[in-house]
Order: C-alpha cells, then sequence, then structure tokens
C-alpha cells in the first residue's frame, strides 16, 4: 500500500509542477504565449488554439490533482469497525486488557 502511496504522491508533484509551469506561461490580460508567436494585435497562425489549450491544460491538472489526492487519502484511510449501539466492542487477538500494578505491590509479598 505504501508503494502505491508512493507513486501517487510522485503523480501528484508532476502534475503540479506542469500545473505551474502552465500558469506562469499565460499572460493574465490574456496574451499569453500568443504574444510571443503571433504579434499582439492579430491572431494568425492557431494562436487561439494555443490559448485554448492553456486554458484546458489548466483546468485538467486542477482535476488531476484533486483526483489523484482524494485518492491518496482514500488509500492512506484506515477502515474503521461500526458496531451499533446495542452491540458490544471486541478486541483483536493478542491485544490483552492488563491490569495496571501499583508499584509497591510486589514488595510486600516475602
Amino acid at each position: 500500500m505504501t508503494a502505491v502511496f508512493t507513486i501517487v504522491m510522485v503523480f501528484v508533484m508532476i502534475a503540479c509542477i506542469l500545473l505551474i509551469l502552465v500558469v506562469l506561461s499565460q499572460n493574465p490580460k490574456g496574451g499569453g504565449l500568443s504574444s510571443t508567436f503571433g504579434g499582439s494585435g492579430t491572431q494568425m497562425f492557431g494562436v487561439q488554439k494555443t490559448n485554448d489549450f492553456m486554458d484546458k491544460a489548466t483546468w485538467t491538472l486542477g482535476g488531476v490533482i484533486v483526483v489523484l489526492s482524494i485518492f491518496a487519502s482514500v488509500l492512506i484511510a484506515e477502515p474503521t469497525s461500526y458496531t451499533s449501539p446495542g452491540q458490544e466492542t471486541t478486541q483483536p487477538v493478542g491485544t490483552e486488557q492488563q491490569t495496571p500494578v501499583s508499584p509497591g505491590a510486589g514488595a510486600n509479598e516475602k
């Protein structure tokens, strides 16, 4: 289980780094990579497709991170046993309750 959890966390880290790169390559005013490839005023040679790709990549990577994070939390969750109010709880085998012994109890038995 820990190997699967480690692999999922590696994928989360990769998705986070890719998301950072995609967000940093976008221009907050809507230009982004389009100003680098096609100039500032005209939409030529598929520059609009570049902006659409960046927008879709941002949402996709964000969704991947959310899904992988939920999957990772399911992997590390320990199953709990449900007992109804009328049932007794039983202890697992090998976990016997021991009564506490006071420190001076063994000294008086001579």
